[in-house]
């Protein structure tokens, strides 16, 4: 969906959650930076914000209750593989490649509007997740595939 075709929905501000007038209060600011690596790492809170909300959804079963609980695990966890405190914002990678894969696994067992229904980024949530597990896919899994095939060469 291009940003031209958006829609935008007004709430009454009683109505607003405490997430999304502070979301919206840091996106009226302009990004000083244009890369698509800083643009997925401003999902980041709003997939553990999904992911939060979506643990207390009584309509979302166990199973995937789980998975986004080992999510939002990863995420408060002190230990990263990519720790922040070395590598700034950089170290954030992990925990977007962690939440974006249990968001992954969890749209397959819980219906779209469901997951929509508590998504408090802009477009459309699905979308959104898809662009992470692209972004994901192509800088690791292709150089995982060609750092093995270079290993086979040369041995």
């Amino acid at each position: 969906m291009s940003d031209d075709a958006r829609i935008v929905i007004e709430l009454n501000p009683r109505e607003k959650r405490l997430y999304d007038r502070l979301r919206a209060h840091v996106a009226s600011g302009e990004l000083t930076r244009s890369s698509s690596l800083w643009d997925l790492l401003l999902l980041l809170p709003d997939f553990a914000v999904l992911l939060f909300r979506l643990l207390r959804d009584d309509r979302v079963p166990i199973a995937a209750k789980t998975v986004a609980l080992m999510g939002l695990g990863y995420l408060l966890l002190p230990i990263d593989l990519i720790p922040e405190v070395v590598f700034g914002p950089i170290g954030l990678i992990d925990d977007l490649l962690i939440v974006g894969t249990a968001l992954s696994r969890l749209i397959n067992q819980v219906h779209p509007d469901v997951v929509r229904s508590h998504w408090s980024g802009q477009g459309d949530a699905l979308d959104a997740i898809q662009r992470v597990t692209s972004w994901s896919e192509e800088q690791f899994v292709g150089r995982i595939r060609s750092a093995v095939r270079w290993l086979r060469r040369e041995h």
